[in-house]
């Protein structure tokens, strides 16, 4: 059982956690919902469409121009509290790696801490169990926030994923976060190359199999646009096939631009996986 805010997911529940980027420069949509009301906006089609987390962020993955841990909180505090008072049941998750802005966010409503740079400041952990929030375990590779990899190795890939996300759910249950409210992500893109993002997808049971929920952030990133040898904007393909394969091993929570999609994928893996009946079933019973 997982449990994020006021909600409850069984374990193979898949479950979507839409991306609003509170960012003027997102690799993905430019700052489409930087201003208040297009990011509302945007919240209410993704509950619509099937997301239960919505996952705010602050400040971009990549390079680009300096974002303070103020400028960070300006950007996600009050929007958070919005949503929350808008969405009560919708679980909300911030993608931050400073403690300071996990302290604000949390006081404003957040249910989840998204740690996308893998513990680099090791007090977010202790935010999240002083409020009781759930807490993203990631796999960065070691790499400083907002930096991009230059030949990266690993002797084994997957070792290194499991030994970094399992040591971090550790800690972070020690240090009081909710052992029911710890996920694990393998972090593709993040401190790996093409081939070590493919190799995590392939052994993604791996991660299922330590009994720890498995996030995997997927959407439009720069594995599927090599990959395919796509731009941003044409990954889209890349992007729901690589999210069938890491749903058949069994990953639970999905971080995607595009709901409505995923959910038609997650679905369908589900009931081929005999975990969801068809929506409808008439062919042969008339």
């Amino acid at each position: 059982m997982l449990r994020l805010g006021r909600r409850e997911f069984e374990a193979h529940e898949p479950v979507i956690m839409a991306i609003v980027n509170r960012t003027p420069d997102s690799f993905y949509d430019q700052g489409a919902t930087f201003r208040d009301e297009p990011a509302l906006a945007r919240v209410e089609q993704a509950v619509a469409d099937g997301a239960a987390i919505i996952d705010i962020g602050g400040v971009k993955a990549g390079p680009g121009e300096e974002v303070s841990a103020e400028e960070e909180a300006r950007r996600t505090v009050g929007f958070v509290a919005e949503v929350r008072r808008r969405f009560p049941d919708v679980v909300i998750s911030v993608d931050t790696w400073r403690h300071d802005v996990g302290e604000a966010v949390c006081e404003a409503g957040a249910d989840l801490l998204n740690d996308a740079w893998g513990g680099v400041d090791p007090r977010l952990a202790e935010v999240a169990g002083r409020y009781g929030v759930g807490l993203v375990c990631t796999h960065a590779g070691g790499a400083e926030p907002r930096t991009r990899p230059h030949r990266v190795t690993y002797d084994d890939v997957m070792a290194d994923i499991l030994e970094v996300t399992l040591g971090l759910a550790e800690r972070a249950v020690a240090v009081g976060v909710p052992r029911e409210s710890v996920l694990i992500d393998p972090g593709h893109d993040f401190g790996k190359n093409t081939r070590h993002s493919l190799e995590a997808t392939r052994r993604l049971g791996e991660m299922v199999d330590t009994g720890w929920p498995v996030l995997v952030s997927l959407s439009n990133k720069d594995f599927v646009g090599e990959t395919l040898d796509k731009p941003v904007k044409e990954r889209v393909l890349g992007t729901l096939a690589t999210t069938a394969v890491s749903a058949w091993l069994g990953a639970q929570v999905y971080r995607v631009h595009e709901v409505a999609e995923t959910r038609q994928v997650l679905d369908m893996v589900a009931s081929i996986a005999g975990h969801r009946a068809p929506a409808v079933a008439r062919r042969g019973l008339a």
